[in-house]
């Protein structure tokens, strides 16, 4: 039995640009976590892409996610798990991950032409929109859909019936 196709789309930071280059454009760039995938980011991440030819989603690695202060049990899956889920969606064009607190190094390194946050950023206040718009990219915040939260659910499951 050969692998899930979608494995393709996971690339390793180091060939992260290489791989980009191949892609269609304008491309779209977001990062986050993403540890319990629910309604919320599967909207967001195709909104995103809707944005452009194509739909780049960086994940912090278990260890920057662990710094978000989001738990000590967080993430409850871990970084390999996390990019396969994500690049089964078929919104995403390719997963890769970043170990910094934030993905500015990576977006300097690939320089898409979009970059994209949920609405709860401001994103005004982001070292990379700045960056970002540096070369003529655009930061674009997307309407942050209410009633979903990762920290939330996580809450729920744990909660006592």
């Amino acid at each position: 039995m050969q692998p899930p196709g979608f494995l393709h789309k996971i690339v390793a930071r180091a060939d992260a640009a290489q791989a980009l280059r191949n892609l269609p454009q304008p491309v779209v760039f977001t990062n986050g976590v993403f540890d319990v995938l629910h309604r919320g980011h599967v909207s967001y991440l195709a909104q995103a892409r809707s944005l452009g030819g194509s739909l780049v989603v960086a994940l912090n690695t278990d260890a920057s996610a662990r710094r978000l202060n989001k738990g000590p049990e967080r993430p409850l899956n871990n970084e390999a798990d996390r990019a396969a889920v994500i690049a089964a969606l078929e919104s995403v064009s390719l997963a890769t991950w970043f170990d910094e607190d934030t993905p500015v190094q990576l977006l300097a390194e690939l320089r898409p032409q979009v970059y994209v946050k949920g609405g709860d950023y401001d994103m005004a206040t982001l070292a990379e929109t700045r960056l970002v718009q540096g070369w003529g990219g655009q930061a674009l915040a997307i309407p942050f859909v209410t009633g979903y939260s990762t920290s939330a659910l996580v809450g729920k499951i744990r909660k006592p019936a």
